[in-house]
Parts: C-alpha cells; structure tokens; sequence
C-alpha cells in the first residue's frame, strides 16, 4: 500500500512540473513570436500576441536626473513596425525569471535592442500575460532604457 501512496505521489509531481514547463514553453513561444513579428515587420503577427487590453508602459531618465513613467500606445508600436523601415527592429532578449499562477504568467527579460546590426539601446523588458482560450496573450509590458550598462 506505501509503495502505491508513494508512486501515485510521484505520478502527481512529474505531472505538475510537466504541466509548468510546458506553460513555460508557450509562454516563451508568445514572446518569441512577438520579437520574430517586430524582424519581419509584420504587424499581424504582432498583434496576434498582444491582448486587445494590453498597456504599455516605459521607465526612463529624464535629462535633468528624474525618473519618469511613460505611458506608450500599443497601437502606434504596431503600426510603425508594420510600417516599411530600411533597417530590422532587432530586440534581442534572455528569458530571466518566469512565475506562472494559474492563468497569469510574469517574465523578466534583460535585452538589447538593434537596427538592424547597430546597438540602439538596452534594458529590462517585464511581461505580463494571460492564458486565453486562443492561448497565452501578453496584457502588460513595462521597460527600461539606456545607452550602456547592459544587464545579462
């Protein structure tokens, strides 16, 4: 009887973290897929991996040394990455920590960004996604910007 307790204990484990790396999986593919829509330039795509509510958002240094919150509209990102440009919108980031909670996922991704093979800026990209029934959709984004001091 301890021996089936116990194999039906272990069944139940392997499940769980099957069941989280396989969220971590889709989750990481949103994101991807997000970043592989801003190199082609397909606005389409791009908007097939954003909730319809999502916000964005941006932390920044102003010239006079303060910190601010700007507010961007989705909508214009999408559009000027749809929009024809001479060089590739290349961000280029590293999964750093991935917490999932039922139908809520948040990520931190330290990046580079590029146009095309030029260093633009960097940062920390943080993401927020929801698990829909057409699968896992970013809601919220928020990020930083400078020049150097990448973080890895």
């Amino acid at each position: 009887m301890k021996k089936i307790i116990l194999f039906i204990f272990i069944l139940l484990t392997s499940f769980k973290t099957f069941a989280q790396q396989t969220d971590q999986d889709a989750v990481k593919q949103t994101i991807n897929t997000m970043f592989d829509a801003m190199r082609k330039g397909d606005s389409t795509l791009l908007r097939s991996t954003f909730h319809k509510n999502i916000v964005f958002e941006g932390i920044s240094n102003k010239k006079d040394g303060t910190v601010a919150l700007d507010i961007d509209n989705p909508n214009d990102f999408i559009k000027s990455v749809g929009t024809p440009h001479k060089e590739i919108y290349d961000e280029q980031i590293s999964f750093g920590d991935i917490k999932i909670d039922g139908d809520m996922a948040s990520v931190w991704a330290p990046y580079k960004f590029y146009l095309g093979k030029t260093f633009s800026h960097c940062g920390v990209d943080v993401f927020t996604l929801m698990r829909t029934p057409a699968g896992w959709k970013i809601i919220y984004v928020v990020d930083t910007r400078r020049k150097g001091n990448c973080p890895e």
